[in-house]
């Protein structure tokens, strides 16, 4: 074991990418180009819903806190990344490392947050269409966007204060990116508390989110079944469909990822593998599922274009 290292004065070392010095500049050129695809795909459902007040529902406004958090998760990601593989430096401070895991533990569980709460509201609106406006109201809506943050940054504080230490015993962090378990690992002497707090916070968290999900997607494709309408119960379930199985499978990364640093047998490439997949493709993915796909936005947007265009052809026809 090494002696104590000041945590002032300590560089930690990430895992390698592994990236031959042929493919450097490549992948730093693909890297880039994705975060500037979710950059621009988030900022055009940000702007398209702050800027039309056609959009200013509940539903959207929750859909808001996601391109927020998505750019917040992408941010705290990409730039370092990119950083470490055109410079071939993957040393970081300790204090830069310890918040990188803080904000990337804070984008995750937003995003379970944030889902949770757009399938409630979707919920309310399908299978409780005469409470909407009761229960979905300004200050219904402002609580539970409250709720969604202050929850994430109190658990999420709480962890991170557990896992602060004056002093490590190790620099090597076993991951391509900076998150708690990471941390965790260099820390001296005993760290039960810190295990058994973590696995608690998360399978409840998660837990919860699982289950609320669960049980209102399938009170809503309950109540579009027993619908007449073909056409709505076919799209209904069609969305409800892909909203699951998008939901579900970041679930299953986000649980391999947490827990599979306390075994020791775990595969450390799929860990790692699946860890970054956490990162990369939620923010690509959820503006394109829950923001551009759905019809109302696209329509904004399609409006937005056409207001831009029709001035130029009035002037040309003007002229003509």
């Amino acid at each position: 074991m090494e002696s104590n290292l000041s945590i002032y004065t300590t560089l930690l070392t990430l895992e390698s990418l592994e990236i031959p010095s042929s493919n450097i500049i490549p992948a730093f050129i693909f890297g880039t180009l994705t975060y500037c695809l979710i950059l621009f795909f988030n900022m055009t459902v940000l702007l398209t819903i702050v800027f039309n007040k056609k959009l200013h529902k509940p539903m959207y406004i929750l859909l808001l806190n996601m391109p927020v958090n998505d750019i917040m998760g992408a941010t705290v990601f990409f730039p370092q990344q990119m950083f470490s593989i055109l410079t071939q430096n993957r040393s970081i401070t300790y204090s830069a490392c310890f918040a990188e895991a803080f904000f990337t533990h804070l984008y995750g569980t937003a995003l379970t947050n944030i889902l949770t709460a757009m399938a409630y509201d979707r919920y309310v609106a399908i299978c409780c269409p005469l409470k909407y406006n009761t229960l979905m109201s300004s200050n219904n809506l402002l609580k539970i966007i409250i709720l969604i943050w202050s929850l994430d940054v109190t658990m999420i504080s709480i962890i991170f204060s557990l896992s602060f230490r004056r002093h490590i015993c190790g620099t090597k962090i076993v991951d391509i990116f900076c998150n708690n378990p990471s941390l965790l690992k260099l820390i001296c002497g005993d760290i039960r508390v810190n295990n058994y707090f973590g696995l608690l916070t998360t399978f409840l968290q998660q837990g919860f989110t699982v289950l609320t999900v669960l049980f209102t997607y399938v009170q809503i494709l309950i109540t579009v079944v027993y619908k007449r309408q073909s056409e709505a119960k076919s799209k209904a379930i069609q969305t409800c469909g892909t909203h699951l199985v998008v939901f579900l499978c970041f679930e299953f990364n986000l649980l391999f990822a947490l827990v599979a640093h306390r075994f020791e047998s775990t595969s450390p490439s799929l860990r790692r593998a699946l860890g970054a997949s956490i990162m990369i493709f939620p923010p690509i993915l959820n503006p394109l599922i829950y923001g551009l796909k759905t019809k109302e936005i696209r329509q904004n947007l399609i409006f937005f274009s056409k207001k831009k265009v029709s001035p130029k052809k009035q002037k040309k026809k003007s002229r003509n």
